[in-house]
């Protein structure tokens, strides 16, 4: 298994993150199986004692990449959080299937053990199920994830806690938009399950974080002191 992931790593077929969450790339989507049996010939040959001081690293370029300081990018460091809204539109244009990928890789990325998108019609809006390990314990999670734009209201957040019931007791609502103030209380009303909710907002500084699409450059700032050069 190890020796498979680096031959399709070193072709670009696969990508994986510093926590150890594999993903097939667009290029490993699109192999054949005829293209698959080269491929150990290929790296071989590529990375072999003859070649030169390369590194298989497996990376790709991709021009889509999002960049927080991209010069060329509208992620500008003068307007304050301006790179979020760009981020969002990016993200509320993806498909409903391929947003709930993405929630589901951030999930992963986040230390759930295991996280399964079921997308079942009539199921309350659960959208799938995590796993989430905490020291010796484990939980069940049900989450709900939601291509908003405006606010997502607290009969959302009901109908969401109404197919948990007998099933699990911890929830998570994920939306590109925002939550309103009912939708708060409700999800921390005395006697029900407490619902954990993860808005627009923070689901931009999560992808953020967790590197996911969204990369950062620190950049070098020098200043002088003239008073102390005056000093000496």
């Amino acid at each position: 298994m190890a020796w498979a992931r680096t031959y399709l790593k070193a072709v670009g077929a696969l990508e994986n993150s510093s926590r150890g969450v594999w993903s097939i790339t667009d290029h490993g989507q699109s192999l054949t199986e005829a293209d698959m049996v080269g491929i150990p010939r290929h790296v071989r040959a590529r990375y072999g004692r003859k070649a030169s001081h390369e590194e298989p690293t497996g990376e790709r370029t991709n021009d889509s990449v999002i960049s927080v300081t991209d010069e060329h990018s509208m992620f500008r460091s003068t307007v304050v959080e301006e790179w979020k809204d760009r981020l969002l539109d990016v993200v509320q244009s993806m498909t409903p299937p391929t947003f709930e990928k993405l929630c589901q890789r951030v999930l992963r990325e986040s230390g759930f053990t295991r996280v399964e998108v079921t997308g079942r019609g009539g199921d309350g809006g659960i959208d799938g199920i995590g796993v989430l390990r905490i020291a010796l314990l484990s939980f069940h999670v049900f989450f709900q994830c939601k291509r908003y734009k405006g606010s997502v209201g607290a009969a959302a957040i009901r109908d969401f806690r109404g197919a948990m019931v007998g099933r699990t007791d911890k929830g998570l609502f994920i939306t590109t938009g925002s939550f309103t103030p009912d939708a708060k209380r409700e999800a921390t009303r005395d006697g029900a399950p407490v619902l954990d909710l993860i808005d627009g907002e923070t689901l931009c500084t999560l992808l953020k974080d967790l590197e996911l699409g969204v990369t950062t450059r620190q950049v070098e700032e020098v200043s002088i002191d003239v008073d102390w050069f005056a000093s000496v």
